[in-house]
């Protein structure tokens, strides 16, 4: 078994950081009520560590030869067949997925089945998927051989 971390997604934290920050400002410029000031501020609060959560448990398990397991807090807990992998290759795609950080890798599997992760060392995971599936077309990295 190894298991990549996910890569901090720091842009996303800080966006909502000031996204939130900027309600506050917003509200309080406003003369909104405390209590609505308060509120509002607990829920931001409270989304902040739901996304650092997410950050911190997202992972990505080669859990035997042919199975990738990628887990995502409590949302995602979901197994891939390795053989089923075509390609991998770097993302700057938005679509919605396990990957926090922006800095992604794209994996097609199946017809038309596109995975986005974004695992901390991105070389060592290509390498890694491609050692167990070498049919895999690899966009990451230039082959040692």
């Amino acid at each position: 078994m190894k298991t990549f971390k996910s890569k901090f997604g720091y842009t996303l934290l800080w966006f909502v950081i000031a996204l939130f920050l900027g309600i506050l400002g917003f509200m309080i410029h406003q003369e909104e009520p405390i209590e609505a000031i308060l509120t509002t501020g607990v829920i931001n609060f409270l989304i902040i560590l739901f996304i650092l959560y997410l950050n911190l448990a997202t992972t990505y398990t080669f859990t035997s030869k042919h199975i990738l397991n990628v887990k995502c807090g409590l949302l995602l807990n979901k197994n891939y067949d390795i053989k089923k992998f075509k390609s991998i290759r770097k993302s700057n795609n938005l679509m919605s997925s396990p990957a926090p950080s922006l800095k992604r890798l794209e994996l097609r599997y199946g017809e038309f089945g596109i995975l986005i992760i974004s695992p901390e060392n991105q070389i060592a995971f290509t390498k890694e998927l491609i050692t167990r599936n070498p049919k895999i077309v690899n966009e990451v990295y230039l082959s040692e051989s």
